[in-house]
């Protein structure tokens, strides 16, 4: 019996490229420049990290790229040779209380704002805008004035204390949030607030209950913004904090003494520090970049 003969097979289709992808070229080149930026970028941290499991003497003397031994002392040396535990304690109750009340301040202020026409609506929106074109420097010798001259007066020991520090921290945290809030308000449509007033809510319930819960990204990314900001200051909290008040930020210059500077402790310490907020950054990350874009669009 003769054998069937095989047709032969047909070729396999080619890939075409669709006429609006970019060429390879430049799928190349965006390869080579974010590797090279992702090398910048973790370099610092790399360096931080090499230099915090040396011994001083080996971080004094030239940079080498591998310790040539590794220890953890300096992680446990950070806690004795500064009171980092106090700092530490200072900066989480300044930063948290700074936090919440730029957060609770701005949500009234910003539903205010957003909801209701009112005189002075305008001048008042202008006015929190504006103050965003200052420097910090230029508000720290009359606060500084300010906070004496109530101390003398009342009694009250604003310099040198966290409440001091944590109205300082209001001055420039508060008008970025109230301002973002506005527009993440807008963004919300007020169908909302009606159909809960007309289920019987009030304005306070209306707020608390439909559109605080809508707003919840854009809280979340005022809230982040605020305790970074006092988290890592150092202007105001060098001249408006005294030996008991002082924050992480200030107090990691001491470990730079007369004699010497504890390079590795240096480091151990800012990464020690660093932990809370960039633990925080990656659990509310989704939060924050919708907070971000999601008011920018009405």
């Amino acid at each position: 019996m003769a054998s069937a003969t095989k047709a032969p097979a047909a070729p396999a289709p080619v890939a075409r490229r669709s006429p609006l992808a970019p060429p390879r070229s430049f799928l190349w080149l965006r390869r080579v420049f974010l590797t090279l930026l992702t090398g910048f970028v973790l370099l610092p941290v790399y360096v931080m990290v090499s230099s915090s499991l040396k011994p001083l003497q080996d971080v004094a003397g030239s940079f080498r790229w591998l310790p040539s031994s590794v220890t953890f002392r300096p992680y446990v040396d950070i806690w004795t040779t500064v009171p980092l535990a106090d700092y530490f304690l200072n900066s989480l109750i300044v930063a948290g209380a700074a936090t919440v009340c730029s957060v609770v301040i701005a949500v009234f202020a910003a539903y205010a704002v957003s909801r209701y026409r009112f005189r002075g609506k305008r001048v008042f929106t202008v006015t929190v805008l504006s103050t965003q074109m200052f420097p910090g420097i230029l508000f720290l010798l009359p606060l500084f004035l300010i906070y004496v001259n109530i101390g003398n007066a009342t009694g009250i020991a604003l310099f040198g204390s966290r409440a001091g520090l944590i109205l300082t921290y209001l001055t420039f945290s508060l008008p970025f949030s109230i301002w973002m809030l506005i527009g993440y308000f807008d963004s919300v449509p007020k169908e909302l607030d009606e159909a809960a007033l007309v289920d019987g809510c009030g304005p306070l319930g209306a707020l608390f209950r439909v559109v605080v819960p809508a707003a919840i990204p854009g809280i979340v990314a005022v809230a982040v913004y605020a305790f970074m900001t006092a988290w890592g200051e150092v202007l105001f909290a060098s001249v408006m904090t005294n030996d008991t008040t002082r924050t992480l930020a200030v107090g990691l210059q001491g470990y730079a003494t007369q004699n010497d500077v504890y390079w590795n402790q240096v480091m151990a310490a800012s990464l020690v520090v660093s932990v809370p907020v960039v633990a925080g950054f990656l659990l509310l990350q989704r939060y924050l970049v919708a907070g971000l874009t999601a008011g920018a669009v009405k």
